[in-house]
């Protein structure tokens, strides 16, 4: 193993300053020695914090979104099958428990997993009375071995009420709210019938820097047709400077059932191609600051909703062809940070 104390950038805390020959950095939890990536990786991460691997489980508790039943539009975004991300064992029919309990079964056998984050992904996962809010969140966190809550949402549908009920819960459990950005350009939340603008979502950050404990995230998707490589890549900084802790990044992907696969048919637009993804990617990570965490680099969406891009590559090779770039490069999450 070779020195690479250069690869450290501030933001980045690592336990040992030596670099494997593929290009990961390594370091000890416990008495556990585990790989560190050359960028702030949510799964050690979590693993830091917990001592050991932390799972989601997946939950569909039955939302819909404001751009879907008509508060603010109908429809949904343009490019929304939920199908694309949601597993199949989640579906709000069995019910917050036994989606809990299905979920963590599975992981259990399959990964010996024993900590697990309650997941709530699919629609707008605060768009309920508090009331019911609570009753949802507190089912999830019945069963011992969550440990937290992940809830996915829009700015537009949070409020003081909401963010003191995650508050009170993250007095004893792992709280993150996912706020989906998707774009900072209001040009593109218009054209992906999102139903908010950009200033929606700054004044919901700022709401919650008034509450503890919160952790908070955003999603963005890299490649509407409405944005430049450049306005893309823009956004790294723009998202550098806003009071986040974790972010999801991933290609936008064109899948069946969707406005945007009836656009796509009629008149093709750019779509990421792998290497231009990964190349893309990495000068994202480059120019963003080193604290944030990343959840989410790429998506993968089932092959028969998939239209385009049609990458033919399985998660774990995605993964590996993103380590292996950074190494290529000789390069880091923060590299080109400007603060």
């Amino acid at each position: 193993m070779k020195s690479e104390e250069t690869l450290t950038p501030k933001g980045l805390s690592l336990r040992t300053k030596k670099t494997a020959r593929d290009g990961r950095l390594r370091y000890n939890v416990g008495n556990v020695t585990t790989e560190r990536r050359r960028y702030n990786s949510f799964g050690l991460h979590m693993r830091e914090r917990f001592g050991q691997s932390v799972y989601k489980v997946n939950i569909d508790a039955g939302f819909t979104c404001p751009n879907r039943d008509g508060t603010v539009g109908v429809g949904g975004c343009v490019y929304c099958n939920n199908d694309s991300f949601r597993p199949s064992s989640c579906k709000p029919a069995l019910g917050v428990r036994q989606q809990v309990e299905n979920g963590i079964s599975y992981l259990s056998k399959r990964y010996k997993a024993n900590k697990f984050i309650a997941y709530f992904q699919p629609y707008t996962n605060t768009y309920a009375p508090v009331d019911e809010l609570r009753r949802i969140y507190h089912e999830a966190l019945a069963h011992p071995g969550v440990v937290g809550i992940a809830v996915g949402t829009r700015p537009d549908a949070i409020d003081d009420e909401k963010f003191a009920l995650l508050e009170s819960i993250a007095k004893d459990y792992f709280v993150l709210i996912e706020f989906g950005l998707q774009s900072i350009y209001d040009k593109s939340l218009a054209y992906i019938n999102r139903g908010h603008d950009y200033a929606c979502f700054i004044n919901a950050i700022d709401m919650a820097a008034n509450y503890n404990l919160l952790h908070i995230g955003a999603h963005i998707i890299a490649g509407f047709p409405t944005e430049t490589i450049a306005e893309m890549l823009s956004m790294a900084g723009v998202i550098s400077g806003l009071r986040l802790g974790f972010l999801k990044i991933h290609q936008l992907q064109v899948v069946k059932g969707t406005a945007m696969a009836a656009e796509y048919a009629r008149n093709p637009f750019f779509v990421f191609e792998y290497e231009q993804y990964l190349d893309f990617l990495v000068e994202f990570v480059e120019r963003l600051t080193p604290g944030v965490v990343l959840q989410r680099m790429f998506a993968t969406a089932p092959d028969d909703i998939l239209i385009a891009p049609v990458w033919n590559k399985t998660r774990q090779q995605i993964l590996i062809d993103i380590d292996n770039k950074f190494k290529q490069l000789n390069t880091y999450q923060g590299r080109n940070y400007k603060c």
